[in-house]
C-alpha cells in the first residue's frame, strides 16, 4: 500500500465515522510511544504507520486494548524459550 487515504481507514472503522477514526488512531499512537511496536512495516511518521494498521485491519476497537497484552505474551513465551534452550546446552556439558 503506497499511500493511505482516510477512505481505506474508514472502511475499517465503519460508518464513515471520521471522529471515531481519530479517537482509534490517537490511543494507538499512545501505545506506539508506551513502547509498543508497529505492526507494519515501513520508515513512516507514527501517524502514518498507525493508519496503515488501522487500514490494514490490525488494529480495531476490539483489539485495541488486547495488543499490549498480547505483544507481552508472545515477550513471556520467548523468553521462556530461550531459557529452556540454555539450559539444554547447560546439561549437555
Amino acid at each position: 500500500m503506497a499511500r493511505i487515504t482516510v477512505e481505506d481507514c474508514l472502511a475499517q472503522v465503519g460508518d464513515d465515522n471520521r471522529f471515531a477514526l481519530v479517537h482509534l488512531a490517537v490511543e494507538r499512537v499512545r501505545q506506539h510511544r508506551e513502547g509498543e511496536p508497529f505492526l507494519a512495516q515501513g520508515k513512516n511518521k507514527e501517524i502514518v504507520m498507525t493508519l496503515r494498521e488501522i487500514a490494514a485491519g490490525s488494529v480495531t476497537f476490539d483489539n485495541i486494548l488486547e495488543l499490549p497484552k498480547l505483544r507481552k505474551a508472545k515477550l513471556a513465551a520467548q523468553v521462556e524459550e530461550v531459557a529452556k534452550v540454555e539450559e539444554a546446552a547447560d546439561d549437555e556439558e
